[in-house]
C-alpha cells in the first residue's frame, strides 16, 4: 500500500484511514466481498497502533461499507449499491464538516448543566421567572381579542409593532426611527447573525470587545471573519485601540455593547462615545450597538445610546425584550438605514418567511401599554436588590478572594479571582457543589475571572449559590 496517513494533518489518523478506505471501496480498488488487511497487518504497514485501525474499521462498519466477523476478518460489503442494502449516512462526518460551527464544548456543557433542576443557576444570561410580567400578560390576554392576520406578515415585521417600537425608542432612548427603518428579529442573536451573513464576507476584519459576549459566538468564525479584540477597562473600550487596529487590519465593522456591558457591567464613557462616533465617520466603519440592558438602570436615569447621538446613519442599533421582559418571547429589532434593513429583511424572509404572528401581537400589546412602564420600574428595583444581595454574599463568603466592580445596571457581576486558579476545574468543582457559573475566558483573553448572573438567580438562592461557589473554590486551595 503506497498511501500513508499524514501525521502533520490536524485530522485524526483513524479518520484519514477511514476516508482512504472509503475512497478505495467507492472506486473499486477494494471490490465487494474482498478481504481487507487484518487489523494487525494494516497497523504494521501504516505504522500506527492497532487500536487506530480498529476505530477506522468500526466507522466503516457503521456506514455499511464493510462486514466484520470474528475469525473471518473484515470484508467489503457485497451489496453496497444493491436494493437489499441501504447504506447508513456517515452522520458523524456530516456533523463535523458543516460550515456553521457549533458552540464551544464548554458553552454546551454549561447550558446542559444550567438546565438541571438541582443546580443553582448563576450562569444563564436571562431573567429569573419571578421577574417575568406574567400577571400583566394574563390580564391583557384575558381582556384583548386577537383579530390580526394569520398569513405571512410584512418582511420587516408587523407594522403596528414597528410603530410601537418607533414610539418606544423615542420615549425611552431618544432615538428617532421610522417604522420603515426597523426590522423585527428573533431576539438580538438573530439580528447579529443577519448582520454578519449579509453585510460581511469571509476574510473581513471585525473588532469586538475583550471581554465580550460576542467572543463566545461561533457565528464570526463560521462566516470566515477575522476578529480582533478591543480591551475593556472601567470606562469601556479605548478609541485609540480602535485607531491602532484599523491602521493595521482595516477594520470593516465594530461590535459594541456600550451600556452595562456583558460581562463587565461597564458603561462606555460619554467622551469615548463621542470619539467612537467621530472615528466611525472618519474611517467609514459601521458600528453595531447591542443594547439589551440600558432600561435596567438602577439609578433610573438612562444615558445616551450611540444611536441617539448618530447624525450620519453610521450605527446599526440592536435591542430586544429578552433581558427586560421575557427571553422566551424572542422579540428583538434592528434599527438602521432603510436599504440595509430591506437587505436584512430579505435574508430573514429566506430563513423563516417572517416572524411569528402571536409573539409580535403580545409584544405590541405589552410594549404599548401603561403596564410596561410599571414593569420596568419593578424590574429596576428587583434587579438592584438581587445585585446588592450578591455583593453582600461575595463579601461574606469570599472576602478577599475576589475583586469586582459594582454595576449600576444590567444582570451580570464580573469577578476577578485573587490568585492563580484553573477556571475549568473550578467549574467542575462548583457543579459538584450544586452551582453553575461562566468561566471568564469564554468571553475573551483575560484569565482568572468568572461571571455570575444575578438576574437569573432566584432571590432566595443567590446567597446559597455564592456559598456553594466559595466551597468549591476552597476545595481547590
Amino acid at each position: 500500500m503506497e498511501w500513508k496517513p499524514n501525521r502533520a494533518d490536524k485530522k485524526a489518523i483513524y479518520k484519514q484511514i477511514t476516508e482512504y478506505m472509503e475512497r478505495g471501496i467507492s472506486s473499486g480498488d477494494f471490490p465487494p466481498n474482498s478481504v481487507l488487511p487484518s487489523e494487525r497487518a494494516l497497523a504494521k504497514e501504516l505504522g500506527v497502533n492497532r487500536s487506530t485501525v480498529v476505530a477506522a474499521y468500526e466507522e466503516l462498519q457503521s456506514a455499511g461499507l464493510v462486514e466484520r466477523k470474528k475469525g473471518s476478518g473484515t470484508r467489503v460489503s457485497t451489496d453496497i449499491w444493491g436494493i437489499s442494502h441501504r447504506r447508513i449516512p456517515n452522520w458523524s462526518r456530516y456533523v463535523e464538516q458543516g460550515s456553521f460551527l457549533p458552540n464551544l464544548p464548554l458553552v454546551q456543557r454549561i447550558r446542559k448543566e444550567a438546565q438541571g433542576n438541582d443546580l443553582i443557576n448563576l450562569a444563564s444570561g436571562e431573567l429569573s421567572s419571578d421577574l417575568f410580567p406574567i400577571h400583566h400578560f394574563q390580564r391583557f390576554l384575558s381582556q384583548q381579542q386577537f383579530n390580526g392576520n394569520l398569513g405571512y406578515d410584512h418582511p420587516q415585521g408587523n407594522l403596528t409593532l414597528r410603530e410601537t417600537i418607533s414610539s418606544h425608542v423615542k420615549t425611552y432612548k431618544n432615538i428617532d426611527a421610522s417604522p420603515s427603518s426597523i426590522l423585527i428579529t428573533s431576539g438580538a442573536q438573530q439580528a447579529l447573525h443577519l448582520i454578519v451573513q449579509c453585510l460581511l464576507k469571509p476574510g473581513d476584519a471585525v473588532a469586538i470587545e475583550d471581554p465580550s459576549y460576542c467572543f463566545s459566538l461561533p457565528l464570526f468564525q463560521s462566516a470566515g471573519l477575522r476578529t480582533f479584540l478591543l480591551p475593556v477597562d472601567q470606562h469601556g473600550i479605548n478609541p485609540n485601540d480602535l485607531i491602532a487596529l484599523h491602521r493595521k487590519h482595516r477594520i470593516r465593522m465594530v461590535f459594541l455593547n456600550p451600556t452595562y456591558q456583558n460581562p463587565t457591567g461597564t458603561i462606555l464613557h460619554p467622551a469615548r462615545r463621542k470619539q467612537i462616533l467621530e472615528l466611525s465617520s472618519e474611517f467609514g466603519i459601521p458600528i453595531i450597538e447591542d443594547d439589551p440592558y440600558s432600561l435596567t438602570s438602577f439609578t433610573g436615569g438612562i444615558g445616551s445610546t450611540l444611536k441617539s447621538m448618530d447624525d450620519n446613519g453610521n450605527i446599526l442599533y440592536v435591542s430586544s425584550l429578552s433581558k427586560i421582559v421575557a427571553s422566551g418571547l424572542r422579540i428583538g429589532w434592528i434599527i438602521g438605514p432603510q436599504p440595509v434593513i430591506e437587505r436584512l429583511a430579505d435574508a430573514k424572509q429566506q430563513v423563516d418567511f417572517g416572524h411569528s404572528v402571536f409573539p409580535q401581537w403580545i409584544a405590541e400589546q405589552f410594549l404599548g401599554s401603561d403596564q410596561f412602564h410599571s414593569h420596568i420600574h419593578m424590574l429596576q428595583d428587583q434587579l438592584k436588590q438581587k445585585r446588592d444581595l450578591m455583593i453582600s454574599s461575595l463579601s461574606e463568603f469570599l472576602d478577599n478572594k475576589v475583586e469586582f466592580m459594582i454595576p449600576e445596571g444590567g444582570i451580570h457581576m464580573w469577578c476577578k479571582l485573587n490568585g492563580p486558579i484553573n477556571e475549568y476545574q473550578l467549574l467542575e468543582e462548583a457543579i459538584k457543589k450544586g452551582v453553575v457559573f461562566v468561566p471568564g475566558s469564554i468571553f475573551g483573553s483575560k484569565k482568572g475571572y468568572v461571571r455570575f448572573t444575578f438576574g437569573r438567580g432566584e432571590t432566595n438562592l443567590i446567597q446559597e449559590g455564592i456559598l456553594r461557589f466559595a466551597d468549591a473554590l476552597k476545595s481547590m486551595e
